[in-house]
């Protein structure tokens, strides 16, 4: 599930549509052009973005009739770069097109069978919704099986969004709540304050429809504050994360996993459930955390660097790198996560956090598959095939965890070996 922040409320919103209009399995946001545009615009296009190829509808805008599509093989031995790109493209009636009406997997088929490198997806109407190429129908085939995306109700990907405590954040949240997103994080370092107690009472009142996940905390008495005013959710971890000095600066927090089964004791008293926030490092983590209390792990410095990542990667001491850094860094509180630091209006703003650079992780939609397929063989060691029953053996007492010494954690790890290479998949 996504959660998407701006400083900006006009960004924030437009990228929870973005999430809600997107089809998984297609090119939702492909180049597109309007018949009047010329050449040269292709040409700035591909420069400016990489795109060889657009769609041409009628607006130039997406869910409009589409025309045509046009390649740099329909311009590239043009010299009058002026040509409208009306004169050069190819029809509707000669490109083959699929259809939302069908799965994606028969739009795979279609595409496969008619030997393109692209099919634009239309509605009944012949508007353009989607695109799918022959690039990434190849990648998904080399990859294992992704699974089923999240989806709401109505058929849309789940999008969640986060606020902070302030009056202008009741605005906000009202704002993201029409867009259609379908749970709202309050998004404070601490999350027992008088602040967010009244933002989830306001919130239950006023979109009783959108689930609302508190915190961060990390006690039992935090806990019980939040879920007693109505919080659906709560966060846990204080200080945890790779990039998080809470606990160096301020001396508050608590060992992740401490933290996850002692909130996780008390969540369950309500049915609610907690997402494990910060410490994760490997699958390993990730079924430590689920098996503790946690119904979800959030996992950060793990998936920064990847591909789709924010940012843009640049090479630093011959390494290919992204900026990486975290909320309560002096960075980050420059675009405006001050405030979630109760920062924002003082002189002084003491960073609880670093920015830095990792490397060059490649896709998530590699890792994912080979990180669920990780907790899936750590579950099956353990004897449980659900989070719940994982959940049930620790509170029977058949499944019990173990402090593990210094020397015990070394002979967990790989050891008496001259050299090895450690490739996680």
């Amino acid at each position: 599930m996504t959660f998407v922040f701006s400083p900006q409320l006009e960004e924030q919103i437009n990228h929870a549509k973005k999430v809600k209009s997107h089809n998984a399995g297609y090119v939702s946001n492909p180049a597109i052009l309007s018949p009047n545009s010329t050449i040269s615009d292709l040409d700035e296009l591909r420069s400016s973005r990489g795109f060889t190829s657009a769609c041409i509808t009628e607006s130039g805008l997406s869910r409009a009739p589409l025309l045509g599509l046009v390649t740099t093989r329909d311009v590239d031995l043009i010299r009058d770069r002026s040509t409208s790109l009306s004169e050069v493209m190819t029809a509707t009636s000669d490109l083959v097109v699929g259809f939302s009406t069908k799965s994606l997997k028969e739009n795979e088929s279609i595409l496969i069978e008619s030997k393109r490198g692209k099919l634009p997806i239309v509605d009944e109407n012949g508007c353009l919704i989607g695109l799918l190429t022959r690039v990434n129908v190849k990648e998904c085939l080399s990859r294992p099986p992704s699974g089923l995306p999240s989806l709401d109700t109505s058929g849309k990907l789940l999008c969640g969004a986060a606020v902070g405590t302030r009056d202008t954040d009741r605005i906000r949240a009202q704002s993201l709540a029409d867009t259609g997103v379908n749970a709202i994080i309050l998004d404070s370092s601490q999350g027992d304050s008088i602040y967010q107690l009244e933002m989830i009472k306001f919130l239950k009142n006023n979109v009783p429809s959108v689930d609302i996940i508190a915190g961060n905390v990390v006690t039992q008495h935090q806990a019980r504050r939040l879920l007693e005013a109505g919080a659906d959710g709560l966060r846990v971890g204080m200080g945890s994360g790779s990039i998080c000095t809470t606990q160096e600066v301020c001396a508050v927090g608590r060992g992740q996993a401490t933290a996850v089964y002692k909130v996780g004791q008390i969540a369950k008293q309500f049915d609610v459930p907690i997402i494990a926030d910060g410490g994760i490092q490997n699958s390993g983590h990730i079924v430590k955390a689920l098996t503790l209390g946690g119904s979800v792990a959030m996992c950060g410095s793990m998936f920064s660097g990847s591909t789709e990542a924010p940012g843009h990667y640049f090479y630093q001491d011959g390494v290919r790198v992204k900026k990486y850094r975290g909320m309560g860094s002096l960075d980050a509180m420059k675009k405006g996560s001050d405030s979630r630091y109760l920062s924002e209006t003082g002189h002084l703003k003491i960073a609880q956090g670093v920015s830095g650079t990792v490397r060059d992780k490649g896709s998530v939609r590699t890792m994912i598959p080979y990180l669920i397929h990780g907790v899936k063989q750590g579950f099956q060691d353990l004897g449980v095939d659900s989070v719940g029953k994982a959940h049930a053996a620790l509170s029977a007492g058949t499944m019990t965890m173990e402090v593990r010494s210094g020397a015990a954690q070394q002979e967990g790890g790989i050891h008496d070996m001259h050299s090895y290479s450690k490739v996680p998949w």
